[in-house]
C-alpha cells in the first residue's frame, strides 16, 4: 500500500515546482480532489485559478471576489490539475469536455501523482506512485473502506473529555451527543472501539443519526470502567479484529496505539492524530530517519520504560 497525505502533496509540488512553465495564465482544477493542487500551483506560480465548471461558463476566481467573468482575450494558456491518474478515464473525460476550446487556448494537462505507464497521459506530473494507494483527502470516501476497521473515538467523533468519562450519565450523555469528527461517505468494514458492551445501543443510535455505514460494530466485554483499565487491552483487541479478517487498513485516533496495533498486526495504521500513515517495520525505519515518528517513539519508549521499572 503507498500513502499520500497533504503535506506529502504539498512537498513533491514544491520540490519538483520546476518542471511547469511560468508562461500558463490560468490553473484550471477537475473538480473535487484536483482543486487543492491546482489551488497550491496557483499559489505558488502566481497566477490566478478556477474549476473546470467555472471555466466553461467564463469564470475564475480573484481576490475578494468569486466567480468572475474573464475576457477570452485575457488568458490563453492553460494548465489544468488534477491530483492523480489511475485508470485515466477521469482525465479523458476531462480532455474530452474541453476539446470544443483547442483553437481558443492553448491547454496542457497536469497530475501530480500517475500510476506505472500512465505518464503519457499528461503533460506534467510530478511522482509516480503505484496502486493499492490512499490520499488523505479522499480516503474516508475510498471504496475499499469495507476492508477497513475504524476506531470511534477521536476517529468518527470527539474522544470524552476527563468529567465526561465518568461510565455513568455524563459518560452515556457524551455517547449519545457526541460532535462528529471524520464521517466517511464509503461504507466500513468494522468498527472496533474500547467502548464497553453496555454502551452498544447508544453507540448504535448515534451511528444511525450520523448515517455510519457498517458492517460489524466490535466493543469491549467488560461489565464497567475500572476493568477496561485494569485490562489495558486497548491495542491487543483492536488488533485481534484487525486480524480476524482480511482487512488492509485500520484508521485509529491515537499514535500510541497506532504504533503498537501495527507492531501486533504487522499491517498499516492511519492515525488522525497527524494523517500520518505507520506501515510495517521495512516502512518504518524509512519514516524514522526522517523524523517523522520521533516525537511519539520517545513518548510511547517513556511509557513502556516506565511499566518495566513496575514489574521490578
Amino acid at each position: 500500500m503507498y500513502y499520500r497525505n497533504i503535506s506529502d502533496l504539498n512537498q513533491v509540488i514544491l520540490r519538483r515546482l520546476s518542471i511547469i512553465p511560468r508562461d500558463f495564465d490560468l490553473i484550471v482544477g477537475i473538480p473535487r480532489s484536483g482543486m487543492l493542487p491546482a489551488n497550491l500551483l496557483a499559489l505558488y506560480l502566481n497566477r490566478p485559478y478556477t474549476d473546470i465548471h467555472s471555466f466553461l461558463n467564463g469564470h475564475i476566481y480573484k481576490a475578494g471576489a468569486r466567480s468572475q467573468f474573464f475576457d477570452l482575450k485575457e488568458f490563453k494558456k492553460i494548465l489544468v490539475v488534477d491530483d492523480s491518474i489511475a485508470s485515466g478515464s477521469a482525465m479523458e473525460e476531462c480532455k474530452t469536455s474541453l476539446k470544443h476550446l483547442e483553437a481558443q487556448f492553448a491547454i496542457s494537462y497536469c497530475a501530480v501523482y500517475v500510476i506505472p505507464g500512465k505518464e503519457k497521459m499528461v503533460d506534467y506530473f510530478f511522482e509516480v506512485v503505484p496502486l493499492p494507494r490512499y490520499f488523505q483527502w479522499n480516503i474516508f470516501n475510498h471504496s475499499t473502506l469495507e476492508k477497513a476497521c475504524f476506531d470511534i473515538d477521536g476517529v468518527l467523533c470527539v474522544d470524552p473529555t476527563p468529567e465526561q468519562n465518568d461510565d455513568g450519565e455524563k459518560y452515556m450523555d457524551f455517547v449519545l451527543n457526541a460532535p462528529p469528527l471524520f464521517i466517511p461517505g464509503s461504507k466500513i468494514g468494522t468498527l472496533v472501539t474500547s467502548r464497553l458492551e453496555k454502551y452498544r445501543k447508544a453507540t448504535e443510535t448515534w451511528l444511525a443519526a450520523h448515517n455510519v455505514k457498517y458492517n460489524d460494530l466490535v466493543m469491549l466485554d467488560l461489565p464497567d470502567m475500572a476493568a477496561r483499565q485494569k485490562a489495558n487491552s486497548h491495542a491487543e483487541h483492536k488488533a485481534k479484529n484487525y486480524m480476524a479478517k482480511p482487512y488492509v487498513l485500520f484508521i485509529e485516533s491515537s499514535m500510541e496505539q497506532a504504533l503498537e496495533i501495527n507492531r501486533i498486526s504487522k499491517k498499516p495504521v492511519l492515525c488522525t492524530e497527524n494523517f500520518e500513515m505507520v506501515f510495517e517495520a521495512e516502512s518504518m525505519l524509512y519514516n524514522l530517519k526522517s523524523g517523522k515518528y520521533l516525537p511519539f517513539l520517545r513518548k510511547y519508549a517513556l511509557k513502556v520504560r516506565n511499566k518495566l521499572r513496575k514489574l521490578k
